[in-house]
């Protein structure tokens, strides 16, 4: 590359590291609304099982991750197969929300949220499908709902925080009372995006350039140039954290490991795991730096669940997978056989 095409790469750049994304590609309606929250409701292509999804996202990054291109998004291939689809969407928090903790999110939320999505379907049983800190939530949620949930998918979802995936001398310190932990936080309020986004990337990426490589290497393809720019877009599109749900993560999960060992309270009940009796499917990926497996998969032996499945993905910390818009056959066919398909007159 001559100095003239180095300049003009260089200007192109400018371009590429905006966010001109908000919303994903499949056509959505609101159906309740919350503060900042919003449940979204996206029809079936075609109505073929009883059992609708609903999706709880982490509370960092924004959900269009999952429907981020056609062709490459979980949402529009679950409409496309047949299911009826929610999502709440937390929205971003303001500063008058710093007390909200996970546990407010669950019962102001997840709660009223997966209410309103049996109202509006008319459904007796439900899908849930938590991904990271969503799952986590997800989890949480199942062990002290009285809603109905046949189904429980769960997609790189941290549960056992025993042993630290990073930071370890930090967690030693924060254990051991040499830290005061929440001093920071409750003087921010709001950690900013920004502070979200580096944390991540301390843990990832510390050195953030093999994504500009690749782009630089297939500047010539459009497709692949577009959906380069909605992933970056997404990666940079973290979500600012209250000091409330900050503070509980480090004391009741990161410190105290309190869900894994059923200590974990929700407007005073207890979170026992063993309450979970829904069908369970845990996603875990072999190369995940964020989430290890061995965050994730001890929630198998914590269940009542007679029907509970483990699927180990290779990469990174990913998802569903969708390509040429399909699920992949391994969710694809857990959903099909547990979700009711309606019989064809």
């Amino acid at each position: 590359m001559n100095d003239e095409q180095l300049e003009t790469w260089k200007k192109n750049m400018q371009h590429y590291n905006e966010t001109p994304f908000k919303d994903g590609v499949t056509p959505r309606e609101p159906i309740w609304k919350k503060n900042k929250a919003t449940l979204w409701y996206y029809r079936a292509s075609e109505k073929k099982y009883n059992v609708p999804i609903f999706i709880i996202y982490s509370l960092i990054n924004q959900p269009f991750i999952l429907d981020l291109q056609t062709g490459g998004s979980t949402i529009e291939a679950l409409v496309q197969k047949g299911f009826e689809v929610y999502l709440i969407d937390f929205g971003k928090p303001g500063l008058e929300d710093r007390d909200m903790d996970v546990s407010d999110v669950i019962t102001s939320y997840i709660q009223p949220g997966m209410k309103a999505a049996i109202n509006h379907s008319g459904t007796t049983e439900m899908t849930i499908m938590g991904y990271c800190l969503g799952g986590t939530m997800a989890a949480i949620y199942a062990a002290v709902a009285e809603e109905p949930i046949k189904n429980l998918v769960l997609f790189v979802t941290p549960i056992d925080f025993q042993s630290p995936a990073y930071f370890d001398k930090w967690v030693k310190a924060l254990r051991e009372g040499e830290i005061d932990r929440f001093r920071y936080l409750e003087e921010l309020g709001i950690i900013p995006s920004s502070h979200v986004e580096a944390g991540i990337r301390m843990v990832t990426s510390p050195l953030y350039f093999t994504p500009y490589l690749s782009l630089l290497l297939n500047r010539h393809k459009k497709d692949y140039v577009e959906k380069w720019h909605r992933f970056n877009t997404w990666t940079k599109g973290h979500i600012p954290l209250t000091s409330g749900v900050a503070k509980q993560i480090t004391k009741d999960l990161t410190k105290e490991n309190k869900v894994i060992n059923n200590r974990f309270e929700v407007n005073g009940k207890r979170a026992e795991l063993s309450n979970i009796k829904a069908n369970l499917l845990v996603v875990g990926t072999e190369g995940d730096r964020l989430v290890p497996l061995d965050h994730i998969l001890p929630i198998i032996n914590r269940v009542s669940s007679i029907d509970k499945q483990t699927h180990i993905l290779k990469g990174g910390h990913t998802g569903t997978s969708v390509q040429n818009g399909k699920l992949p056959a391994y969710l694809d066919s857990w959903l099909d056989e547990r979700s009711n398909p309606i019989e064809k007159q």
